[in-house]
């Protein structure tokens, strides 16, 4: 099973990231693929992320996620969303 990473980032981290590019969505929902491992940080909304094996993910702001290549899943964005993000 592909599990998600959650945690808060140190002020490091958030330094590091937030020189990253950026990607916003407004409210939807839809499914999604990860062809490769996707870290990123939240810098607003709210995300309920829930893949193919039942696990339920609740991000917000402050959150850095990684998600890992190849996990499968459905992003409801409940708030509109502006995350920083790096790829592999």
């Amino acid at each position: 099973m592909k599990k998600i990473k959650l945690e808060k980032p140190t002020a490091e981290q958030v330094d590091a990231m937030t020189r990253e590019p950026t990607w916003s969505a407004g409210t939807s929902a839809f499914d999604w693929e990860y062809d490769s491992m996707e870290t990123c940080y939240v810098v607003k909304g709210d995300i309920r992320v829930t893949t193919l094996e039942g696990e339920v993910v609740e991000i917000g702001p402050g959150d850095l996620v990684t998600f890992p290549q190849g996990l499968r899943c459905r992003w409801e964005i409940r708030a509109p969303v502006l995350k920083h993000y790096r790829l592999g």
